[in-house]
């Protein structure tokens, strides 16, 4: 059964009141009784999927590409050219393509498993499995900015804005540090899981109470049941859109944040 039939007959009790999903629907128990989890199992194999994919799709490279290497090159080129090069700069881009790319092939196949039937469960939809890329995101745009500027010259050249009067900057300087150094690993956070966690809720929401309504034996009532099974369908193919956004925004602010830290100006 998939997970979103499951969440249906879990909203559904004899004969009784709808009880819509709430963020329990993430907390699945351990596999056969054990700690792992099921998103444990999903986060793992989509390291060793991606890394199966990138083997598989540059073994046999060749200058006229199979379908392989074609749709390796493309997500490569795609990582390189339009979110690193444009991000950081043509010269110095090229040395954080590596992270960048690993980075938003890791996001988007989990963020895919939410559509996937019979998975249909997206790992960022639990905020833990964010933290880490957020804080890896962090401190290569941190040590990237101290390795070209210094420890003191980073800070200043994150905080201290050029041609700004110096009476400003008492002010100007706590912003800029909280903004620019403090915040933005959380907002990385946030925005991800934001988008995941709702968009998964609402999916379940649409097949849970559609299911509900259908059973209730009303005609009306299975009308409406009927029109939240086609609003699930329909905001099912919104998410397919929004979880590859979601990880070229985390990947391209990535990159962003590399960017501003390796400029010679503020």
């Amino acid at each position: 059964m998939s997970l979103t039939a499951t969440i249906a007959a879990a909203t559904i009790k004899a004969g009784d009141e709808f009880h819509a999903p709430s963020a329990g629907i993430f907390d699945l128990p351990g596999i056969g009784g054990s700690s792992i989890t099921k998103s444990m199992v999903l986060v793992t194999f989509s390291a060793v999927l991606i890394l199966g994919f990138m083997i598989a799709s540059s073994r046999k490279a060749s200058i006229v590409p199979g379908r392989l290497q074609f749709a390796g090159e493309l997500v490569y080129g795609f990582v390189r050219n339009t979110i690193a090069r444009e991000a950081i700069g043509s010269e110095k881009f090229m040395k954080f393509v590596p992270f960048l790319f690993s980075l938003f092939l890791f996001i988007v196949v989990n963020n895919y498993y939410g559509i996937i039937p019979l998975v249909q469960l997206p790992s960022f939809g639990r905020i833990g499995y964010i933290v880490p890329l957020a804080a890896l995101a962090w401190l290569t745009f941190i040590g990237a900015g101290i390795k070209k500027h210094g420890f003191f010259g980073f800070l200043k050249h994150a905080t201290v804005p050029h041609g700004v009067p110096a009476w400003i900057l008492v002010l100007l300087v706590p912003l800029e540090f909280l903004s620019n150094i403090i915040v933005r690993p959380f907002t990385l956070t946030l925005r991800l899981f934001g988008n995941m966690f709702a968009g998964h809720l609402l999916l379940a929401l649409f097949a849970g109470g559609g299911a509900f309504l259908l059973q209730d034996g009303n005609i009306v009532h299975g009308g409406v049941g009927i029109l939240a099974f086609v609003m699930g369908i329909a905001v099912s193919f919104l998410e397919l859109i929004v979880m590859f956004l979601q990880a070229y925004v985390f990947t391209l602010l990535a990159a962003m944040y590399i960017g501003e830290a390796i400029a010679d100006e503020h």
